[in-house]
């Protein structure tokens, strides 16, 4: 196999062996572990085991199961953004903000819409931070609002207007049926209705947000799982350094 051409890999390097879990709206049987496999064989999986089925509520089984993958991928066709970030460390913003910006610098963050989930929004902003890495509100420099769940954009805007907001952040948990994608692109159309948009610097978070997809709906950046603290304010700082000097 060419070195640029990958599969998953299981026991072996390109053996295409996964493991998947998904719900199907069938009771728990033989017939339903069938046609669990019927239909990953028809997602291109041979192989097919059902190593757990088990209801979950009438009329609907959870099943875990182990395949084999048959395509591959050509890895070098793969093209894919990232936040560009000169990743430091509190003390390093800190000092930055005090050289370069010679201000604190103002931060709004909030999880908006019906979302009640405050989890993403605190790991960045709470003092305490996330994985051992300190939130915004723990830097000197910075006024860190978090703003917490169920905000709407109106009040999130009023907020970020009333202390001078550099940046806006907002977090999304609840993905269903693109809900997030759905509150992220109101607070845009309210900021450019408002004709701010420009004013802030936008910054989308969630566990299905990506940079492409923060792009794509107007933000400037997007930060997905297992970010950091730090690394928002650092993308932040430079950002905000980087406009002052344009």
């Amino acid at each position: 196999m060419n070195e640029e051409m990958i599969k998953p890999y299981g026991d072996a390097l390109n053996d295409g062996i996964v493991q998947l879990s998904f719900t199907l709206p069938v009771e728990n049987s033989a017939r339903a572990k069938k046609a669990a496999e019927i239909y990953l064989s028809r997602l291109n999986f041979e192989n097919i085991l059902v190593a757990h089925a088990g209801k979950i509520a009438d009329n609907f089984t959870y099943f875990v199961v182990y395949a084999r993958a048959i395509p591959s991928l050509d890895y070098s066709t793969v093209k894919a953004s990232e936040v560009k970030i000169k990743k430091m460390d509190l003390f390093q913003i800190n000092e930055l903000i005090k050289t370069k910006i010679n201000r604190k610098i103002s931060v709004v963050g909030a999880t908006i819409g019906t979302d009640a989930h405050t989890v993403g929004i605190d790991a960045i902003m709470n003092m305490k931070g996330y994985n051992h890495d300190y939130g915004l509100e723990r830097y000197p420099e910075i006024n860190a609002y978090n703003l917490g769940a169920q905000i709407t954009c109106e009040e999130l805007l009023k907020k970020a207007l009333e202390v001078d907001a550099d940046a806006i952040l907002v977090s999304q948990t609840v993905t269903q049926k693109d809900a997030h994608i759905r509150n992220f692109t109101e607070l845009i159309e309210l900021l450019e209705a408002e004709n701010v948009r420009n004013r802030f610097i936008l910054v989308a978070g969630g566990p299905r947000v990506s940079h492409d997809l923060a792009v794509e709906l107007g933000y400037d950046a997007g930060f997905g799982p297992e970010t950091v603290p730090s690394e928002v304010a650092s993308y932040l700082v430079n950002k905000i350094v980087e406009r002052k000097g344009a």
